[in-house]
Order: structure tokens, then sequence, then C-alpha cells
């Protein structure tokens, strides 16, 4: 990561260091390439040739002093002089060349090598990571004005820093938005139609968010207004926007997983998770990456039908379940959607009630609403069938959508993943910094016998939820369903001789889809495009949200192994104390 951080400031054209006052601004740290107040080129051109002919006319005296007996010590000023001009031209090209060339072998290898132990925060984690951010302010804090410019090719729009507002800054509403803001504060203009009414969502945003404030008395400054797009989420998203609320976004990886290598985002506030993931990712890759295996793959909605008596219940039940009819309902339900398959019905009956829960494929997209709209057709069909049928909810819980159901644990919903690795016992102590046989033990009392102990449904892993939420969060998925989403059981086993761990996830429940919802947002979109997911595969119309699943069953895996090993080793409080707790004085920012 720290190579990839260098890359990208080297790389960056828009950004360029200011002198300070009274200092030179073509002052710069001396380079081997300023020796010869020459061009770059010809600079270059004179101690290659200077080098390699002094090398050939050395090799020739050499050469003639051996045939004659002549001992090599014994030099001549000549050579003297070829020496010292060999040396000179050796060191220009060692400091030209050379270094930039061990740099570009060394350090990407380092800034996967020096990945964060979440043991201890090894040292070599502080040379590496800290020393990139030397700046004096706190890691939060934005850099000084005069330290970068952004450089616009249009002198006439040119932007000055110190003319923008600080961030949270809402500049004062023109005299017609006044008018809109007291008609909105007198209830003439209800809040939710703003942008129906003027047609102009960000406007429609800011005179909303000013009426809040004169009516709850209560300041949003520090909730930023500008810089988004509020017309993309307009009717699907969000309603009665009033700004936007900013997530880091970390990169764990690269993870190793079947055979490709992916660099995880991560959008959390929790300081050590993605450092932590980060050496589960290595450990992973060092033992030569992770396979998954998809096991299933069918998102469901369940509704709840009530009848006159039980026996009447009984018999949809059993309609629904022969599968003569099955072919019917299918063609019924895949007549709403290009891409939505009716896969299975499943029912539960409570006395009078039915609960019938439909399992179906939704092609790229998480599904709910394709589910849906396929559902209420069925539902539309049953009823010439079944007249006396009444549909108390076109969700009964039976689904179970954003509850810990152990239907969804049995059953499985969304993708169904198994995701394991075997990791090397060299890496379990020398990056995990612990043993296979004490994970395996922490893992057997902790995940398996401990989650029995608290009864826990589907929560039989250290954080699996950390995982998911945080790659839900940064690719615009539902952050709600990570409650089913992070069903996970975490297995470890000494294989070879007791000598590797073996250690698998298995998650029956990853609602995930790659079209849809919040994954057409500008900053979620470019997280899906990293992992190269982004949108419908027009190939394999699914495969992008499959892969998906597999890439957070990956991540889990590597965070659980992350995790264990810490607890393992004793070390997750001193990591945690370290690098999860702000060194910022509280007692100042609140005066």
């Amino acid at each position: 990561m720290v190579a990839l951080r260098r890359r990208s400031i080297k790389g960056s054209h828009l950004q360029e260091m200011q002198p300070k006052a009274g200092q030179n601004s073509h002052s710069h740290s001396p380079k081997a390439s300023d020796a010869l107040p020459l061009p770059l080129y010809l600079t270059n051109a004179v101690f290659f040739t200077l080098f390699f002919s002094v090398v050939y006319y050395l090799l020739l005296r050499w050469r003639e002093k051996i045939r004659n007996s002549t001992p090599l010590h014994v030099v001549t000023l000549s050579e003297i002089s070829a020496i010292v001009a060999f040396v000179a031209s050796f060191i220009y090209l060692l400091g030209f060349f050379g270094i930039g060339f061990v740099q570009s072998l060394i350090i990407p290898r380092a800034s996967h090598d020096e990945i964060l132990d979440d043991d201890e925060i090894m040292d070599d984690f502080d040379r590496v990571m800290l020393k990139e951010d030397s700046r004096p302010a706190p890691c939060a804090a934005a850099p000084p004005s005069d330290v970068f410019k952004v450089a616009s090719p249009l002198s006439a729009n040119k932007i000055i820093d110190d003319q923008l507002p600080p961030p949270g800054t809402v500049l004062p509403l023109p005299s017609e938005d006044e008018e809109i803001v007291k008609s909105v504060l007198d209830g003439k203009i209800p809040s939710y139609a703003l942008e129906s009414k003027l047609g102009d969502c960000r406007r429609a945003a800011a005179i909303r968010r000013e009426a809040l404030q004169r009516a709850t008395g209560k300041s949003l400054a520090g909730l930023p207004l500008e810089g988004f797009d509020y017309d993309a989420i307009l009717g699907q998203c969000c309603e009665m926007p009033v700004g936007y609320v900013q997530i880091p976004v970390g990169i764990a990886g690269p993870l190793l997983l079947d055979g490709r290598e992916y660099s995880v985002p991560m959008a959390t506030t929790e300081g050590c998770l993605v450092a932590s993931t980060n050496r589960g990712c290595k450990a992973i890759y060092a033992s030569g990456g992770a396979t998954s295996v998809l096991l299933r793959d069918g998102m469901t909605r369940a509704p709840v039908v009530r009848f006159a008596t039980a026996k009447r219940a009984a018999d949809l039940k059993l309609f629904l379940e022969d599968p003569r009819n099955f072919e019917a309902l299918s063609l019924v339900f895949n007549s709403s959607s290009r891409f939505g398959r009716l896969q299975s019905i499943k029912c539960a009956i409570a006395g009078k009630n039915l609960y019938i829960r439909f399992s179906c494929s939704t092609g790229d997209a998480m599904g709910m609403n394709m589910v849906s709209k396929g559902v209420q057709n069925v539902m539309d069909f049953l009823n010439n069938e079944f007249p006396d049928m009444d549909v108390i909810g076109i969700s009964g819980n039976y689904c179970s959508d954003k509850k810990p159901a152990a239907v969804n644990w049995i059953e499985g919903r969304g993708k169904s993943v198994v995701c394991e690795a075997i990791i090397k016992e060299d890496v379990v102590k020398k990056v995990l910094k612990t043993d296979v046989a004490s994970l395996v033990e922490l893992n057997m009392l902790k995940n398996l016998t401990g989650s029995a102990m608290a009864g826990a449904l589907g929560g039989f892993n250290a954080h699996a939820s950390n995982l998911v939420s945080a790659i839900y969060i940064a690719t615009g998925q539902d952050p709600a369903q990570n409650v089913e989403s992070s069903h996970c059981v975490t297995m470890m086993e000494a294989v070879n001789d007791g000598k590797d761990l073996h250690i698998s996830v298995s998650m029956p429940s990853i609602e995930v889809g790659t079209i849809g919802g919040g994954t057409q947002l500008a900053s979620q979109s470019a997280c899906l495009n990293l992992l190269g997911v982004k949108g419908a595969s027009k190939e394999a119309p699914g495969s992008n949200s499959r892969l998906l699943a597999s890439i957070v069953a990956g991540t889990v895996l590597a965070g659980e192994l992350s995790l264990m090993s810490a607890l393992a080793a004793g070390q997750l409080v001193r990591s945690h104390m370290k690098y999860n707790r702000s060194s910022k004085d509280v007692s100042k920012l609140s005066s």
C-alpha cells in the first residue's frame, strides 16, 4: 500500500508544492543528474561514453600487463586517470539509474511484506506506514491551504483556494429561496415536495436543510452539502436529503482468491479493521491463495395468506408443492422480468395462515424488487384458483429479510458461499505471530462452543459482520442486510501432520448486487469497478454479483484469520489501544 500511495502522489500533475517565504521557488534536492550543467540527455550521454571508454581502456591495459608479466598494481598516470573516471562515472550511473531500479524491485515487495501485524502492531509497520505520514497535524486534518494548489487548464476559470468556503459551510440563500424556506416552515409547501416543485434537487436539499436548521435551532455546519449528485438519488436511494455523510474507504489486499488478485475497498470508521484484514490477506497470499465455491444463488420473498379454515390453507400448500404445478407458476413468475427465474417454493402453515417462500435467481441485481414483482404476479394468478385466499402481506417474514433467522441459516438466501485456504506453518508463525494448535483450540472454544453457549444464530465466527458491513457500504449494498449476510461459521483444523492450518468460512446468505440501488452512485460504482464487478455482466448475467459474493467471503476469511491470531497471541487490546483511539484533545474541540 505504501508503493501505491507513492505512485499516486508521484503521478499527480494537479498538485504542486508551493515555495515558502524566503525560499527559491526553483530549489530542489541534489540529484545525480546535476553533476554537469548540461541538459539531462547530454549529461547521461557523457557519463555513458566515459564509463564504457575507460572500461575498455583498462581491460586492454590489464590484458597487455598479463601478457608481459607486469604486476597489475603498477599503474601509470593514464591508468590512474582512467580508474578515477571509471569510479566517477559508475557513481553517477548508479545514482541516476541504480537506486530507482532497486527501489522499483524492493518497495512493492516491502509494501506487501511490511503489512501491519494486528497482534502487536509490529515495528516494521511503524517504519513503513507511519513514516509515510510524518505531518505534524493529525491524519484527519486537512493540509494547510498554501501547501497544495489545484492548477486549472483554463486560466479564466482559475480557482483560488482562499476563496473556497471551509467544509460544511453553506452559502447564503438567494432571496427567492428565502421565500420558499418560509413557505416550508409555515407548512404551505411540504418538505418532501421540494424536488418536484423546484425541478432542482441540489437547490431543494439546500432549502430543506435551511428550513430544518431554523425549525430545530440546531446547526448542520459539519454535514457537507456541496459535492454530491442529488439527482442520482432521486426516487431510488434517499428521500428529503439535507447533505451526505463522509466515510473513509481503505484498501485491503491483494486478496488472492481463485487465482486472481483483488484490492478490496472497505468503508469503515473502526481503526485496525482494514489493517488487520490486510494482514489476513498477506497470510493467505503467502500460502498460495484461497478458494471459493458458490453453492446456491437465490433471493427469497415470502408472502403470508389467510383462509377461513386450516384445511383450505393446507390445500394451497399441497397445490404449490406439487411438481406438476411448478411449470405453470414459473411461467407466471418469469414473465415479470428478463432475469428473474423461479427456482423453488417452500411453504409453512400456522393454523389457517400459510407462509409461501419463493426462491428466485435475479441476475446481477440483489433482486428484492424483482422478486416482489414476480411474487405479486403469482398471487394474482392464485386468486383465480383460490378466490377465498386473503393476501395479508407480500412479505410475511418467512423470507427472512434483515432479521436473523434459522431459515436463512439452513436454506440460504442470496448467495451461499464457502471459502477456504491452507495457511502454512511458517506463515502462521512469521506473519500471524501464533501457532496452529492455539488457533484451532481458540476457534473451537470461542467460535463454536462459545457461540453455542450464547445461543447464537448464524454467529459462529469472530467478526464476519465487520467485513461484510465495510464492503457493503463501500460498494453500495443495503447495509441492513448485513444481519443475515453475516451468518457465518468459521472452521479451523490442523492438516499435513498438524503443521499447517486449514481455515474455512461458510456463509449461506450473502445478499449482494452490482446493479440497482446504491451501486450506481459515483463513489460506490468506483469501488465496484476496482473489484472488476461494476454493472451487469453481458456475457454471463449474474456472474458479477456472484463474484462479489465470493470476494466478500474471501475477505471475511482474511479478517477471521487475522483477528483470531491476534486473540490467540493476546495482542488484540494493545493494537486497538494504539490505533483505534484518537490522540486528539477533545476538550479543545468543544471550545
